[in-house]
C-alpha cells in the first residue's frame, strides 16, 4: 500500500489561483484594466499565486525573498519568459531576448562597452546635450516635459551609439517609432496569442514600428566601419573570449535595437518623474538646488561631479523606487522549489517590481517620496529583492551604470539653472504600460 503524501510536501501544495478568472481571457482583462491595483493586491492571496494570461498559467511571487531567489539566488534556473517570446520579432537575438550560453556569450562581448573608461567618454555626450537643452529653454515657456526628456534620452543613446551618423533622419526615425514599439509590445506580451494574428490597428502599428526601427538601424550598421569612439564601434570590434569570433551584422543590429529601446524609455521617463517630484516636494527641491549650486555654480554637470552630489543620487534612487517596471517575468529551465512549491521546467514565473517597491513590509510609508530612506543606515535595512529597478543576477541590466550617470548629469545640469513648475489645473497621473508613464506632464520653465 502506497503511503499518503504529507500535507507539507512541496509537490502536493496547491498554489492559490487569484479570483476572477474568465473563460478564454483568464485574468488578462483585469490585469490590463487594474494594473497596479491588481499586482499590489496579490500579496493578500499568498507568497506564490497563480494567474492566467488567457489559458497560460503564470506563477507570481509576492515577497522580496522569493523575488531575490528568482533573480539572484537561483538565477541559472530561470530564463526570460513569455514577454521575450512575443517581443523577439522586435529585438531579435539581442540581450533582452536571449538565454543560456548564447546570452552569456553576448553579455561578455557587450559588457566592456559599459566599463568605466567608455562610460567616461559617453558622459561627455550626456553633458553636452544636457547643456544644449538648458541653453534652449526660455523663462516662462511651457514644455511637455515627458516628451522632452524622452527625446533627450534618445539623442544621448543615439549619439553614443552612432556618433556622427546620428543625423536628423536617423533621429526622426528613432523618435517616431521606438515609443510605439515599446508600448504596444507590452500590451501584446500580455494578450492571448490569438490577438497577435488579428489585423487590428494596434498590431499594424506595432509591425510598422518594428520595420521602421530595423530599417533605420540597418542603414547605419551596414555603413559602419568600426573605427569610431562610439558604442556601435565597440560592438563591431568585440570578440568572443573563447573563439575570437566577432558578431555578425544581424547580431549587431539586434543589440543596437535593444540598446535604443531599453536605453531610452527608462531614463527619459525617470527624468520626467524626477522633476515632477521636485515640484511636488518643495523641501526636496530646495535641497537639490542647494547641492547643485554649491557643486556646479550654474555650469553643466560632468561625470566628475556626480560623486559630489549625494542627495541628488538619493533622489534618483527614490524615483526609481517610486516609478519602476510594472511586471518582470521569467521561465524555469529546470525544476525549482519556490515558496514551498515545486515548479517544473517551463513554468512561467514573475513578480511586480512596483508592488515590491510599494510594499509597506519593506518600505516605510511607501507612497511618500522620501530620498532620505536611502541614507546608508536606512538603506541597509531594505531586504534583498525589495528594490530591483534593474533586475538582478545573471540578467541584471548591463546598462544600469550608463542610466544612472545619464539621469544624474541631466538632472543636475537642468536643476542648476531652472525650476520646473506644474501647470495649474493639469493633474498628472501614471499611465501603466510596462513602465509608469505620465499621462501628460506640461511644466513651465522658471530661470533660477
Amino acid at each position: 500500500m502506497t503511503a499518503s503524501p504529507k500535507s507539507g510536501d512541496p509537490a502536493q501544495r496547491e498554489v492559490p489561483a487569484v479570483p476572477g478568472r474568465l473563460p478564454l481571457l483568464g485574468h488578462t482583462a483585469a490585469l490590463l484594466r487594474h494594473r497596479l491595483a491588481f499586482t499590489s493586491d496579490l500579496r493578500s492571496h499568498g507568497a506564490v499565486v497563480r494567474v492566467y494570461l488567457g489559458r497560460l498559467p503564470l506563477h507570481l511571487v509576492t515577497t522580496a525573498e522569493l523575488a531575490h531567489q528568482v533573480l539572484t539566488v537561483d538565477t541559472d534556473k530561470f530564463d526570460k519568459g513569455i514577454f521575450v517570446d512575443k517581443l523577439r520579432r522586435a529585438f531579435g537575438n539581442g540581450l533582452v531576448s536571449t538565454n543560456g550560453d548564447f546570452y552569456r556569450r553576448q553579455r561578455r562581448m557587450v559588457q566592456p562597452a559599459f566599463h568605466r573608461r567608455p562610460l567616461t567618454r559617453y558622459s561627455e555626450t550626456m553633458t553636452a546635450l544636457a547643456d544644449e537643452l538648458a541653453n534652449s529653454w526660455r523663462d516662462g515657456r511651457t514644455v511637455s516635459l515627458d516628451r522632452v526628456m524622452q527625446d533627450l534620452a534618445i539623442s544621448i543613446v543615439g549619439r553614443t551609439l552612432f556618433s556622427a551618423d546620428f543625423g536628423s533622419s536617423v533621429s526622426a526615425g528613432i523618435r517616431a517609432h521606438t515609443p510605439t514599439l515599446i508600448r504596444l509590445g507590452v500590451v501584446r506580451a500580455l494578450s492571448p496569442a490569438v490577438l497577435e494574428r488579428l489585423p487590428i490597428p494596434a498590431n499594424r502599428r506595432f509591425d510598422r514600428a518594428i520595420a521602421h526601427v530595423h530599417r533605420v538601424v540597418d542603414d547605419v550598421v551596414d555603413s559602419a566601419r568600426g573605427d569610431r569612439d562610439d558604442l556601435l564601434s565597440a560592438l563591431l570590434n568585440a570578440r568572443d573570449e573563447d573563439t575570437g569570433a566577432a558578431m555578425d551584422r544581424q547580431q549587431v543590429r539586434d543589440e543596437v535595437v535593444t540598446l535604443l529601446t531599453a536605453g531610452t524609455e527608462t531614463t527619459g521617463i525617470a527624468l520626467a518623474w524626477l522633476f515632477h517630484e521636485l515640484a511636488r516636494n518643495p523641501s526636496v527641491e530646495r535641497r537639490v538646488h542647494a547641492e547643485v549650486d554649491e557643486v556646479l555654480d550654474g555650469r553643466a554637470a560632468t561625470v566628475a561631479d556626480v560623486g559630489r552630489l549625494p542627495y541628488l543620487v538619493r533622489v534618483i534612487t527614490e524615483v526609481l523606487r517610486a516609478y519602476p517596471l510594472w511586471l518582470m517575468l521569467r521561465r524555469t529551465n529546470t525544476e525549482v522549489e519556490l515558496g514551498g512549491v515545486r515548479l517544473p521546467a517551463g513554468t512561467e514565473v514573475g513578480f511586480s517590481p512596483h508592488a515590491l517597491h510599494h510594499d509597506p513590509r519593506y518600505h516605510d510609508d511607501p507612497d511618500r517620496f522620501d530620498p532620505d530612506r536611502w541614507l546608508p543606515e536606512r538603506a541597509a535595512a531594505v531586504p534583498k529583492g525589495a528594490y530591483v529597478p534593474f533586475a538582478g543576477g545573471l540578467h541584471h541590466c548591463p546598462g544600469h551604470a550608463f542610466a544612472h550617470l545619464e539621469i544624474a548629469i541631466v538632472a543636475a545640469t537642468l536643476a542648476a539653472r531652472w525650476r520646473l513648475v506644474p501647470v495649474p489645473g493639469r493633474p498628472v497621473r501614471p499611465r501603466v504600460i510596462g513602465l509608469l508613464y505620465p499621462d501628460h506632464l506640461p511644466m513651465t520653465t522658471r530661470s533660477r
